[in-house]
């Protein structure tokens, strides 16, 4: 049976009589010497029907049926054909974006409902966003875009992200300079923010300026907590100087001492307090709470370390505690997403903060955050340097300025478009000849559409958001000053995505990339993307780099389109979802050591951003074999995290995994309510938090996952 790929990359059954219809509306058009009999039409289609592939793309009828019918000298009535082509694809230009608002108005629009973890449909503010990005989207589609871009994103070829806001000169992630913004000073809403005097100012300035960074771009951010140590140590300065004012010499230095510990501490709970509950109670114009990332470095050079020691046992205390529901039970939040730093002092092997560690791991078997860096593996990545992602995972490569020092707050990625590994795969039918051909082919398609996105940048002006551009997020430019310099040179990094590699070899070779045979092609694939990025930056002076895509939706787009188009493929389309990046097939039986491993090489390649976890059972009880497991992370992996089950039903009060029957519905396990509305559940989604559940695959792909411990 033929099938025909639409221009939107949907899979149809082949219609014989649609042909005939759109023919006999071009014969109508013509005087009757001109036009083609049944029988003449018949014999096209006949011809057109004998040399299609399994799956025949609609344009490629089209162009048969014009040569068609001119070989048999029908000149007038082609030409009305062609007319008619051209007028169906000005109807396919006009606005396409009614009917899917109008449902997500209503509520009606399951995809775009599900798309996003953290972002409720039902709410208004989201519902402005999402208005905006289907126009956008549309835009991109139809008039933005190269129509081949477009069409490899429709088919599942490629993924361009973040299409719903590829109208706007904005970009995806950043690490923000705020230490430069909080010692220096900053502007927002035309409003001078001076550097603050105390930590309480501190945090509340810095939950204001994530605030309006998040409303100016689409992606995560980062914040060094590093920054605050200064301002802790003025609120101490600050605590001894009243205390000597308020009692003079009739308190003793001890006593002097004691008093401002107290205050102090006061103060480091209600900043961090700040912090925690603004970042969750926030609403950002895009209509969710800021995708920011706190980053927890012990530096022994940092002459606040102690201060910052401080700060960070606090915030993993007040993590671990949790904030309230509505229903005034602790549960766990997805923001802020908090990294974690492994370095001598406190890789729980004698260090002086290893009692710090030991709060991050008992924080862990609870909250799912922190994450953890290895600062031994990354120096060893990254040319010595310790830093964070940007976001989630997405890394930026070594730069320095112009006096030879390494620089990584205030940069930040272009964007990303991701590659489809697995329909490579499906395509090559196990001919690796075939399958490099391809691969190259679409790396191609994915720099056209990479360089669409740079491109949509430069020429940009400060003024657009002047709280990265003018006030120090990213730079101190001036007004009505263009930001390509900071496009250029390695400055900011473009991203390379990929998915599926477990799933792309086991269709190349029969195997999973555990395997010997298995992981040597899959090496030889990520060296082969890596080896074309670097190519690209080379060439352009771009900041190249290849990441693993944290698949949230897309795991299921591109599942969803492959099996529309190439049917049922065991343990590839089956499943309902495409395995994230390099990682193990969350159905495979593999220790939480052997997979940190095997992973750990694919980190080095993917250096643009990676990140590998483990599932886990509850360890709140067994804190001793998570804290081998962070011992074997600092030795072995840059970046891993550990995945467990935080859950509370508002029925009975159940504290714990909440569940996915059999017939994918969330149901509590005590009193068995199925009404989303009436529990929390927090899951790991790609490497953020994810609270307002998920899309049929990412579902099916959750429930699919086994304990590696």
């Amino acid at each position: 049976m033929i099938k025909v790929q639409k221009r939107d990359g949907r899979i149809v059954e082949y219609d014989r009589e649609k042909i005939v219809t759109a023919i006999g509306k071009a014969n109508a058009e013509v005087e009757a010497s001109e036009q083609a009999g049944e029988e003449m039409i018949d014999g096209i289609l006949d011809f057109v029907e004998s040399h299609a592939e399994d799956v025949i793309n609609v344009e490629t009828i089209q162009d048969m049926i014009e040569s068609g019918l001119v070989n048999r000298n029908k000149y007038t009535l082609s030409k009305k054909y062609i007319i008619y082509r051209y007028q169906r694809a000005l109807l396919r230009k006009a606005n396409t974006t009614d009917e899917s608002i109008l449902k997500l108005i209503k509520n009606e629009n399951k995809e775009l409902a599900e798309e996003n973890s953290n972002k409720n449909t039902i709410l208004a503010s989201t519902q402005r966003d999402y208005i905006a990005g289907e126009v956008s989207r549309d835009l991109t589609k139809r008039m933005l875009l190269p129509e081949r871009i477009s069409l490899a994103h429709e088919q599942g070829a490629i993924h361009f992200h973040d299409a719903d806001y590829f109208v706007q000169p904005i970009f995806n992630c950043c690490l923000i300079n705020i230490g430069d913004m909080l010692d220096n000073g900053t502007v927002m809403n035309e409003k001078m923010i001076e550097s603050p005097k105390s930590f309480q100012v501190a945090c509340t300035v810095m939950t204001q300026i994530i605030a309006a960074v998040a409303s100016n771009q689409y992606g995560g951010q980062s914040v060094d907590i590093r920054h605050l140590g200064k301002y802790l140590r003025k609120s101490n300065v600050k605590f001894h100087n009243q205390i000597h004012e308020e009692f003079g010499d009739t308190v003793t230095g001890e006593m002097v001492e004691k008093m401002a510990a107290v205050r102090l501490r006061d103060e480091l709970k209600s900043g961090v307090q700040t912090i925690q509950y603004q970042i969750n109670t926030l609403m950002t114009t895009n209509g969710q709470a800021p995708f920011v990332t706190l980053f927890l470095y012990l530096d022994e050079n940092d002459e606040y370390i102690r201060e910052n020691a401080l700060i960070v046992e606090e915030v993993l205390r007040q993590r671990l505690e949790g904030i309230k529901n509505e229903a005034g039970a602790y549960v766990t939040p997805a923001f802020p997403k908090l990294i974690y730093v492994l370095d001598e002092n406190n890789c729980l092997k004698g260090g002086k903060y290893d009692y710090i560690t030991k709060l991050a791991v008992k924080c862990s078997s609870k909250r799912m955050y922190p994450d953890y860096i290895s600062a031994k593996k990354m120096r060893e990545n990254y040319e010595g340097n310790v830093f964070s992602c940007m976001g989630c995972r997405s890394f930026l490569s070594t730069w320095k300025d112009e006096n030879g020092n390494y620089k990584f707050e205030g940069r930040f990625n272009q964007g990303v478009v991701s590659l489809n590994l697995p329909q490579i795969g499906i395509l090559a039918k196990g001919d690796e000849d075939t399958f490099w051909k391809l691969l190259d082919e679409r790396l191609n398609l994915c720099y056209e559409a990479l360089m669409c996105r740079h491109k949509s940048l430069e020429g940009t002006l400060s003024d657009v958001s002047p709280i990265h551009w003018q006030y120090g997020a990213i730079a101190r430019l001036k007004k009505g000053e263009k930001i390509d310099p900071l496009l250029r040179n390695g400055y900011s990094t473009i991203s390379l995505g990929y998915i599926g590699l477990y799933e792309m070899t086991k269709l190349m070779k029969g195997v999973s990339h555990t395997t010997p045979e298995g992981e040597e092609f899959a090496l030889r694939v990520m060296n082969h993307m890596r080896k074309t990025v670097d190519q690209w930056k080379n060439q352009t002076g771009l900041g190249f780099g290849l990441y693993g895509t944290p698949a949230e939706s897309l795991c299921y787009r591109f599942a969803k389109i492959d099996r529309e188009r190439f049917g049922i493929i065991p343990d590839v389309t089956d499943k309902g979802y495409y395995t994230n990046s390099y990682h193990v097939d969350v159905r495979e039986s593999i220790d939480a050591f052997s997979k940190f491993n095997f992973e750990s090489q694919f980190q080095k390649i993917s250096s643009g951003g990676a990140i590998s976890y483990v599932e886990v059972p509850n360890m709140q009880h067994n804190l001793e074999a998570m804290e081998e497991v962070v011992r074997f992370i600092y030795d072995n992996i840059q970046y891993a995290e550990f995945n467990t089950k935080s859950d509370y039903c508002q029925e009975c009060g159940f504290d714990g995994e909440i569940i996915i029957n059999d017939d994918m519905e969330w149901e509590c396990p005590q009193c068995h309510n199925k009404d989303k509305k009436r529990m929390n559940v927090t899951r790991r989604t790609c490497g953020y938090l994810g609270e307002n559940f998920w899309n049929t695959g990412k579902t099916k792909e959750i429930k699919s996952r086994v304990l590696h411990l």
